[in-house]
């Protein structure tokens, strides 16, 4: 991948962060998984809410797919409690260059080096660029 769409992707995912509410951060997991692979990207979705969840330790978690509202875009979910349907993680697929990229953001506080390197860890991850 060229360092030019990388930081293109870098650049507005820092913009999906910028101050609001709650303070975010990211992570742009970079995947080996092709556009026709959606059942391996439904299951890594679902092993990446697993290391979020824990690590905002925020208590279970369910994937809000947003079918139900114009306000969300195809490929965009969100993680949200089991408890008060609190946000926990949003994320969107992109698939660039024949690979999917995942923009996740969630509230600071979690170790992003910690956290980076138990996404490493998954299946189907070139790598993980925290931001910031």
């Amino acid at each position: 991948m060229s360092e030019t769409i990388d930081d293109d992707l870098y650049q507005r995912t820092l913009a999906l962060i910028e101050p609001g509410e709650i303070e975010l951060v990211g992570a742009i997991v970079h995947t080996d998984l092709g556009g026709q692979e959606d059942l391996e990207m439904h299951e890594l979705t679902v092993e990446i809410n697993d290391v979020l969840t824990a690590h905002a330790e925020k208590g279970e978690t369910y994937i809000y797919a947003g079918n139900d509202t114009d306000e969300f875009a195809s490929n965009q979910f969100q993680g949200l409690t089991l408890e008060d349907e609190s946000f926990v993680w949003e994320c969107q697929q992109l698939l660039r260059e024949g690979t999917f990229d995942l923009v996740f953001y969630y509230e600071a506080g979690p170790e992003q080096a910690a956290l980076v390197d138990e996404l490493e860890a998954l299946d189907h991850i070139d790598r993980v660029t925290p931001v910031p």
